[in-house]
Formats: structure tokens, sequence, C-alpha cells
């Protein structure tokens, strides 16, 4: 199946795997590529030489393009961007809005520059910086998600831009595939559908807990670090909304001094970094802390497996996912559905002729 996605970035599928963190390591972002997808490393959970030896080791996995996901406002990103170029990598993509100098260093390069958005004005701002593509992701996406569902937002933006717009947030399966290129994107991004395949190194009894959710055991919340989160509705997150001032940021100093071992980022680091996510934001200050050192919250669940110390972070599709394929059992099955989909469109558009 051709569509403006794959001609783009030359994969066999309009298919994207999103750069979870701690999730989106080499060996699930090799075997999406190899599955014929565009496969995205999560670099923002590694450091410099970690993401170095992370792409190397796709590399030796694959001659298939993959991309890496940077977050734009880190103060390492020109190094990583650096990390990129050097090594070839096709694809960028960003959590955030780059800058539209930073998208120029990369095009410069000859990276294919993919930013994810959550709203029109969005992405007609990085379109007109020179973004190649963008992931328009709906409020069913999990993590860091916005109010608007993806049926009234992904048309919103495919008339807002000339370019690519590959839609996240709900998908799933080939009809959804389907749904969305009749919305006018040229392919589908998912999250959580490929954490919960094979190849994804999480913690069988943590994918156990997903696999064991239905669509109502999954929230969105403040409570994390005060932005809108979507999440499974876990014993933590009921002790993060029920905890009072004085106990959330006793929790987050412990959280945060344990981020801090681990990644050596300093204290004032972790301050500036959470001020600069609690700027324009009512946040609490437990809650600047939460913002600065969430990614230890995610790695508790998504690599220690302790579900009781970490947060997990879910799209609602979750609810609907019963099955760990591999990478390439998931996008064949995908493109199996989304053919037999659109053969059903045609045959009953043929009885109506």
């Amino acid at each position: 199946m051709r569509t403006a996605l794959t001609e783009l970035v030359g994969v066999r599928h309009p298919v994207v795997q999103t750069g979870m963190g701690w999730v989106a390591g080499p060996r699930l972002v090799s075997a999406t590529a190899r599955a014929g997808a565009l496969g995205i490393l999560a670099s923002a959970t590694m450091t410099t030489e970690q993401l170095r030896a992370a792409v190397r080791e796709v590399r030796s996995r694959t001659d298939e393009p993959f991309g890496v996901n940077l977050r734009a406002d880190a103060g390492d990103a020109r190094e990583r961007v650096r990390i990129i170029v050097d090594e070839g990598v096709k694809v960028a993509s960003f959590a955030l809005a780059p800058s539209k100098e930073l998208i120029a260093e990369l095009k410069d390069a000859g990276v294919v520059v993919i930013p994810s958005v959550g709203a029109g004005r969005h992405a007609e701002k990085v379109a007109a910086w020179g973004a190649d593509a963008v992931i328009v992701q709906g409020g069913e996406g999990g993590g860091h998600t916005g109010e608007v569902a993806t049926t009234v937002l992904l048309p919103q933006v495919a008339d807002a831009v000339d370019i690519p717009v590959i839609a996240a947030g709900g998908f799933r399966d080939g009809r959804g595939l389907v749904a969305a290129l009749a919305y006018g994107a040229a392919g589908i991004a998912m999250g959580t559908r490929f954490l919960l395949t094979s190849d994804s190194t999480v913690p069988d009894a943590v994918k156990a807990r997903y696999l064991a959710a239905g669509v109502k055991d999954i929230t969105v919340t403040r409570a994390v670090d005060g932005l809108p989160h979507r999440m499974l509705r876990t014993e933590m997150v009921a002790a993060l909304e029920h905890a009072g001032r004085v106990r959330a940021l006793a929790q987050a100093v412990r959280r945060a001094a344990g981020f801090r071992r681990i990644s050596g980022t300093s204290w004032s680091r972790m301050v500036r970094d959470g001020l600069a996510m609690r700027h324009g934001k009512d946040l609490s200050w437990s809650q600047v802390l939460l913002a600065a050192n969430t990614p230890m919250l995610l790695k508790a669940s998504m690599v220690d497996g302790r579900t009781d110390l970490g947060v997990m972070a879910s799209g609602q599709v979750a609810g609907l996912i019963e099955d760990l394929p591999s990478c390439a059992e998931l996008v064949e099955r995908v493109m199996a559905e989304a053919h037999e989909a659109l053969g059903t469109v045609i045959r009953a558009e043929g009885a109506d002729v």
C-alpha cells in the first residue's frame, strides 16, 4: 500500500511505531523496521552515548529505515541531532514542536522531520517552518494528550496542511488504518499496540496488566505532573490523586532523588526542567518535581515491572487489545485487514452501482 508516508520515508507499509520512553528500544524498533513499518527509537530516556549505541544496534539488525524521537527542549538537543546525522538515521520525530532552526539543520542533512502535534495551528506552524510531515494525536492517545478526539482533530489537520499527516490515538488494526486514510491521513502511528507485542521488552507482568484492562480502566489525570496524562488507573495513580500537598511533595522529592542518581542530572537542572513545564500552568511544587522526573515513574513499570511504584501510560485502545503478536505478525495482520476492509467497500459500491 503506497501512500505519501511510504514514499517519504521509504517503508513498505503506512504504519509507524511511536517513540515510547523505556519501551521503544533497539529490539522493538528493529523488529518493526523488519516488518516493513517505521520504527522510532525513544531517545529522551537515553544518554547521548546510549543513543549512539542504540542507533548502531538497530543498524546492525536491519537495513530498513527507522527514526529517532527527540525532545526539542532538551539542553543537548543539538548534540543528539548531530548523532542522528552522523549515523545516517532516516527520520527525526519530536514530541514537542522543534524550532525552525532545528528543522532546517536536520533537513539540510537530508533527515526527514516529523513533529507530533495536538492542534491544527501547531501543524500549520511546523509545516511553515519546513517539517516534512506531522503526527497528529487525538485525545484517545496515551501519555500526554489533548481533549479533541482523533476523528475531529485528524480531518481538521489534514485540511489545514499540504504535508503528509499521520494519525495517532485509538488505532490498533486495519480498519483504523482505512478510516484514517479516508479522513485524509497518509498512515497511522501506534504506541500501545506495539508496546503489547512479543518484541516489546516491557515485563510480562506489566503486559498482563494492560491486557486485563477495560476501556474504563484507562483514565486521564493531572496528578502526575499537572498536565493531562492518559494512563492505566493503578494504585500509584490513586495515591497521587488523593495525596495531600505535604505527602505529595515528599514523594516527589524521593522519586526525584532516584532519577538524579540514575540520570546524573543535577538538582538545579531538574528544577529548571520542571519550571519550564510549569510555565503558564498552575502546578504545585510537587508537580514541578514530578514533571522533571516522570521518566522514572515510567521506568518503574516499563523496565522494573513495579506497577505499584510506577505509572503506565496507555491509549484507550488498550481496552480492546487481547493478544501479544510479534511486530511482523501485527503489521501483516493490520495490512491484511486494511485490504479486506477496502475490498468490502469496493464490493459494496459495485453492488450499489
